[in-house]
This record gives C-alpha cells, sequence and structure tokens, in this order.
C-alpha cells in the first residue's frame, strides 16, 4: 500500500495553512509527521481523512485518487473524542459498527481488543471513572476495532506509565508488521525515532524536510567525534578549542575534515582511557530543532 500527497494547498480566510505540500507513505512501515503547534499538521491530517477538502491537491491511495469509500482510516486523536458518561463497551461497539462492522464483528473485534490492552476489567465502566493513561487505551481501540488499512496516532504515548507505552509499542509495531500503514505526529521525539523510517518536517506550511531518517542523518557532516572517557580533562588540555565539555560530560571533538577521524580515534586510543567512542550523529530532536525552529524559520521570511 501506498498513501501520498501531492501539492495540497489549503487557505482559511487570508490565512494561508499549507503552501503546497506533497510527501508519501508506504504500507509496512511507519512515518512521522513533525512540526510545532501551528505548522499546518492537524489540516495536513484533516485533508487526509477527508474532514474537509484541500483548495488543491490531491491525496491518492495505490496510485490513484484515493476512494474514502473503499479506504478505512483508523485514528486516533491528541484529545480525547468519546463519550465521558456513556458505557465503555456500548460506545466502542458503535463506533466499530458506525466503521462498517456488524454487529457480531464488533462486538467480537471489541472484546479482542479490550483484552488485548488489559482493558477487560472496565468494559463496564463509565469512560469519565478511568486514568488519563486507560482512556487513552480505551480511545486507541476505536482507532483499531474496525482494521483500517491506514492508522494516524496523534500523540499517542501522551498520559501512558512506562508499562503502557510497553503495550501500545507493541501494539503498533504489530500493526506495522500487518503492512498498514501507520503515520505518527508527535513531539515525543524518542518514539518517533524508534519507530519511524521515514520523516516530514513541516514549518509555516511548507515541508522544509523529508526522506529516510537513517538517510538524512548519514547526510550530516561526519566531521565530529563524542568521547566518553573519565580523562577528559587531560583530552581537552591536549586538543585544545577543538574539543568541547558537553552537558552531558562527554566530550565532542570537532575535525577539520571526516578523513580525520581514523587517526583521531587511533591517537586517543593509544594515549588515553577510553570508554566510548563514535562519529557524532545528529538526533532526531537536533534535526527537529534546526528545522522547525526559530531560527530557521527567520531565515526563510
Amino acid at each position: 500500500m501506498k498513501l501520498e500527497i501531492k501539492n495540497i494547498q489549503k487557505s482559511f480566510g487570508e490565512k494561508q495553512v499549507l503552501t503546497g505540500i506533497s510527501l508519501s507513505a508506504e504500507g509496512g512501515k511507519a512515518f512521522g509527521l513533525l512540526g510545532r503547534n501551528g505548522a499546518g499538521k492537524t489540516t495536513t491530517i484533516r485533508i487526509l481523512m477527508d474532514v474537509f477538502p484541500a483548495d488543491s491537491g490531491e491525496v491518492f491511495f495505490d496510485g490513484s485518487p484515493i476512494d474514502y469509500n473503499k479506504v478505512q482510516f483508523g485514528y486516533l486523536p491528541e484529545e480525547r473524542g468519546l463519550y465521558p458518561k456513556k458505557k465503555i463497551l456500548d460506545q466502542l461497539i458503535y463506533f466499530a459498527e458506525l466503521k462498517g462492522l456488524s454487529r457480531k464483528a464488533a462486538v467480537a473485534s471489541v472484546h479482542y481488543w479490550l483484552e488485548r490492552l488489559g482493558m477487560t476489567e472496565y468494559r463496564t465502566k463509565r469512560l469519565d471513572t478511568l486514568s488519563k493513561g486507560n482512556q487513552q487505551k480505551i480511545q486507541l481501540i476505536t482507532a483499531l476495532a474496525h482494521d483500517p488499512q491506514i492508522v494516524i496516532l496523534d500523540e499517542p504515548f501522551s498520559g501512558l506509565d512506562p508499562v503502557n507505552a510497553k503495550l501500545l509499542k507493541d501494539v503498533v509495531k504489530e500493526e506495522i508488521a500487518k503492512g498498514k500503514i501507520v503515520l505518527f505526529s508527535s513531539h515525543q521525539m524518542s518514539y518517533i525515532e524508534e519507530f519511524c523510517d521515514s520523516i516530514a518536517i513541516l514549518n509555516q506550511g511548507q515541508i522544509v524536510l523529508s526522506g529516510d531518517l537513517h538517510t538524512i542523518k548519514r547526510n550530516y557532516p561526519r566531521n565530529r567525534l563524542v568521547v566518553h572517557s573519565e580523562q577528559r580533562e587531560k583530552i581537552k588540555s591536549v586538543l585544545g578549542s577543538e574539543c568541547t565539555v558537553q552537558e552531558n560530560g562527554t566530550l565532542m571533538i570537532t575535525l577539520q575534515s571526516p578523513d580525520e577521524k581514523q587517526g583521531m580515534m587511533k591517537m586517543l586510543t593509544d594515549k588515553f582511557d577510553i570508554d566510548e567512542i563514535k562519529v557524532f550523529e545528529p538526533s532526531l530532536n537536533d534535526i527537529f530543532v534546526e528545522y522547525a525552529g526559530e531560527q530557521y524559520k527567520e531565515a526563510t521570511v
């Protein structure tokens, strides 16, 4: 499966929110849609799901204009969208039927997911009696019970403790393994980095960076080394200004050329007690700040 957005533009009144964005996501892989608040992520998601139309551009599924009568979406919103005073089981079955399942299939699927997420004991409770994390798991069931081809997860780990976060990770990995298209939108970069093969960063309604995350990282200059050592002061005294101490106590060594890294590594390991030495690769958080931060926005105005 392949989902594509081609040259989407959208304005609300005089404010242009999306300015010709294009991206593609494939089945069996996770795609991260990133951006600061107001960058255009939610508008993109709503156009994808046919909540409202784009002013121009088109959404394609497997090479053809998407048919929303045939392609099912599962959506986990950042804000809760269920009925707080209604019994959990009843509304889960109701939403599954709304998505096209028969009554029998809806009941079977809801019971499966309640058990899978450890929520069976809460099935007769009202939603507003549950913790924030458990409400998130119930919301997830509404996104998955009808077995959609495309799953969109907006801040999926919000409010989850480490145990429930691991459970959700396992579920997401299972959905990806089934060949589904999974789109993440989150400010928690560690989760995006863990799951997503490809990313797109939105800034002021434009995609300012997109592609395979591993390739993006590899394309950064490889002329910096990260060193862990108890002898950091001695190392710094030898290397001088090309070596700086980071906040976490590691050393960052900047070389004039990537070609120097093997020689530098050998010199350091020969002369000092080195615990770890590696080529610096920016984290996704570093990349996000670079492309979505204030400095970049000012440079493109």
